[in-house]
Formats: structure tokens, C-alpha cells, sequence
């Protein structure tokens, strides 16, 4: 069983504050001085490399698609214009 708990509310959140940044070794975990920050920033910079190169590349696939389709459409119309004329002999 438990013993009666002793100390105020904000001293047994400081204890459980500390004994949850503490590691198995008793090693404080601070974020700034593992490689967690370093992970963080190497995954930020990956994302923004990421999006320089997806956005042109999209925009330049969408234009040229869509320039493609364009001439297409207008290929049909020549072509049901063409077979709409009479058979010059």
C-alpha cells in the first residue's frame, strides 16, 4: 500500500516534471542539446527542398498538359470542319 502523500500539488508536479525529463540513466532529456533539434531541421529543410522543386515542376506539367489538350481540341475542330466541306475532284 501506499504511504500518505506528503507536499503541495506544485511540488509533486515538479517531481513528476522532473522524473519524465529524466531518462532510464538519469540523464536529463534536453531538446535543444540532442539530436532532436538536428532531426527537426533536417526534415524542415528536406520539405522545403521538396516543395522548390515540386511547385515549378507541377505548374510546368499542368501548362503543358493543358497546352497539349489545346492543340488536340483544336485538331478535332479542323478535322470535323475539313469533313463537313464537299470533295474537291
Amino acid at each position: 500500500m501506499l504511504g500518505p502523500v506528503t507536499g503541495t500539488m506544485e511540488d509533486l508536479l515538479q517531481s513528476a516534471l522532473e522524473t519524465a525529463r529524466e531518462g532510464g540513466d538519469g540523464v536529463v532529456l534536453d531538446p535543444t542539446t540532442s539530436a532532436n533539434a538536428m532531426v527537426f531541421a533536417l526534415i524542415a529543410a528536406l520539405g522545403v527542398v521538396m516543395a522548390l522543386i515540386y511547385v515549378p515542376l507541377r505548374l510546368f506539367l499542368t501548362l503543358t498538359a493543358r497546352s497539349r489538350r489545346l492543340r488536340l481540341l483544336q485538331r478535332i475542330r479542323q478535322l470535323r470542319e475539313e469533313l463537313g466541306r464537299p470533295v474537291k475532284s
